[in-house]
């Protein structure tokens, strides 16, 4: 299984062995801001002719239900003061250990922000035979998860866990 992190984190992977993940050769895994580059890997392969099975998108970041104001903020939070947006970010993720921090740039911030999962390319994926995971927290404090599960529900088999955080696990455990 191929592994792409999250927004300010590495090494998170661990993290999720509790999740029934498929994890073999054939499958890619993302965490946030790792599951669009999961996303955009797994797209570029299949037109290449290789082969994937399995896409697994942790907690995938998804911004495109939020306003134009609600974007501008956050990157005005970001180049403002990278330290106190990355540590706020941390907290509002449920996951603050230093061991998977690692400080993520303006450009990645941008990245995750604009991007527009299109139902198209979703589709592609399904046509090509790959199966689609997704991961998501009901008390998820950074994407709206409610959401996220209405827009993947036609493409994917989603795992909703209503008390779980954006790292997929229970702040009050």
């Amino acid at each position: 299984m191929h592994y792409f992190s999250g927004f300010c984190f590495t090494n998170e992977r661990e993290l999720f062995s509790h999740l029934p993940l498929t994890q073999d050769l054939f499958t890619l895994t993302g965490f946030s801001y790792g599951a669009i580059r999961a996303f955009k890997m797994a797209l570029l392969s299949i037109q290449k002719g290789k082969r994937i099975q399995t896409l697994n998108l942790l907690s995938p970041a998804f911004f495109q239900a939020q306003s134009t104001a609600f974007i501008k903020m956050q990157l005005l939070g970001f180049r403002k003061n990278p330290q106190n947006y990355m540590k706020n970010f941390l907290s509002l993720c449920g996951h603050c250990e230093e061991k998977y921090f690692k400080a993520g740039t303006l450009e990645q911030l941008e990245e995750l922000l604009y991007f527009k999962w299109q139902e198209e390319e979703l589709g592609q994926l399904l046509n090509c035979g790959v199966k689609i995971n997704v991961f998501l927290g009901g008390e998820d404090k950074i994407i709206p998860s409610l959401k996220a599960k209405d827009f993947f529900l036609p493409y994917a088999t989603i795992y909703f866990y209503k008390t779980f955080n954006h790292c997929l696990n229970c702040d009050h455990l």
